[in-house]
């Protein structure tokens, strides 16, 4: 059967099949310690299921406007408004299954084949599938640890070509945790605006953000008309699986994304819209003093290990410098990560998932005593590689 370029051009995502593969190790009772996927062990807060069991009771089973519920869509506006300093109107704001969804809506909406957009690697595994999967072409531009893992304007310009149509900006990252500071991020908007750019900031782990204040690219003057802001409850409020996210867009835009929005997968689980609605209520500090905690214990045992890391300034991943490890034992961080969790029975992401080889991604998504069994392996299975 032949399929479709733009599908065979893509690969499967690596975090999942790393995460899955270490579940099924755990189905068999193998005793493996999961530092994999980008998921916070915490339970939805209460408040937040209640309220989704509160709207199934009351009937709110039914469809729903396929850009979101209006209190939903009243509620991120306010949300923005007030925290981020962004004036999109509930018009303007589309409710999708995921923040994936929302990036995939906003790719499809503003791409045409053959068309660049321009990625900051190491980048998260789905941008450049996602890229692909709309017609697009990825543009990669590395940056360095000894960089904090920030681009640099110049390099950006030498990547920008009359084909380029977007930039991806994720902030706080996945992989490496750095934040984009106001100033870089003015002189992207700049660049944005001087080329005629669209940008895509992903704030997803916004509200982990420890060492300073996030700041969205979309508030500076000028950038809102070109400029796509996605977000999501996964992180923030431990609700991974119930796949609700958004995107704000200028309204022209945003009308687009609604429409493929209604013929994609009508709108978001209704029930889970409402329980969204509660989420803006519930404190989250306790999970983020302790995310704090356990960043604090990791970077402490990293730096006793000796193994070159960057500090993640926010969401809740540490990218390690293995390039020392690799040899013709473990050439890569493929199979580097392929050894060390069938060896030592810890999961982690390789390098090469995020476009950036030589390194391994850490989740410290997990409690301090999975994490200190976890780096107890780490450390024992980097004294037995040959250096």
């Amino acid at each position: 059967m032949k399929f479709s370029n733009s599908i065979t051009s893509v690969s499967p995502s690596v975090t999942l099949e790393f995460n899955q593969k270490a579940l099924e190790m755990l189905s068999k009772g193998e005793d493996v310690v999961k530092l994999t996927a980008g998921e916070p062990d915490f339970p939805t807060p209460k408040p937040i299921i209640e309220a989704a069991v509160e709207a199934m009771r009351e009937g709110k089973t039914k469809y729903t406007n396929a850009s979101g519920i209006p209190l939903l869509r009243e509620k991120i506006s306010e949300k923005l408004r007030v925290e981020n300093h962004l004036n999109y109107s509930p018009d303007e704001i589309i409710v999708t299954n995921g923040g994936k969804q929302a990036l995939y809506n906003t790719l499809s909406a503003i791409l045409n084949p053959g068309d660049e957009v321009i990625l900051f690697a190491p980048a998260w595994v789905s941008y450049g599938a996602q890229v692909k999967m709309c017609g697009g072409i990825p543009i990669f531009v590395g940056t360095k640890m000894e960089d904090d893992f920030l681009p640099k304007i110049k390099d950006i310009e030498k990547a920008i070509s009359p084909r380029t149509r977007a930039m991806i900006i994720n902030s706080p990252n996945n992989p490496t945790g750095t934040m984009y500071p106001e100033s870089l991020l003015t002189e992207l908007a700049n660049l944005a605006k001087s080329q005629d750019i669209f940008v895509i900031s992903d704030e997803v782990y916004e509200k982990l953000s420890f060492d300073e204040k996030h700041f969205s690219i979309a508030s500076i003057e000028g950038m809102k008309d070109r400029a796509a802001v996605i977000n999501a409850f996964s992180k923030a409020y431990a609700m991974t699986g119930w796949r609700i996210g958004y995107v704000a867009a200028p309204h022209s835009l945003a009308k687009q994304i609604a429409k493929i929005q209604s013929h994609l997968s009508s709108n978001v689980n209704t029930m889970t819209q409402y329980a969204a609605v509660k989420a803006f209520g519930v404190d989250i500090s306790e999970m983020l003093e302790e995310f704090i905690k356990r960043r604090e214990y990791v970077e402490t045992r990293l730096k006793k290990i000796g193994v070159p890391f960057s500090h993640p300034k926010g969401a809740f991943y540490f990218f390690i410098d293995i390039r020392d490890y690799l040899t013709e034992t473990y050439p890569d961080s493929l199979s580097f990560a392929i050894a060390l969790l069938e060896k030592a029975k810890v999961g982690m992401i390789p390098g090469s998932a995020f476009n950036a080889e030589g390194f391994i991604r850490l989740s410290y998504a997990s409690s301090i005593e999975t994490l200190k069994k976890g780096l107890d392996r780490f450390e024992g299975f980097l004294k037995k590689s040959d250096r």
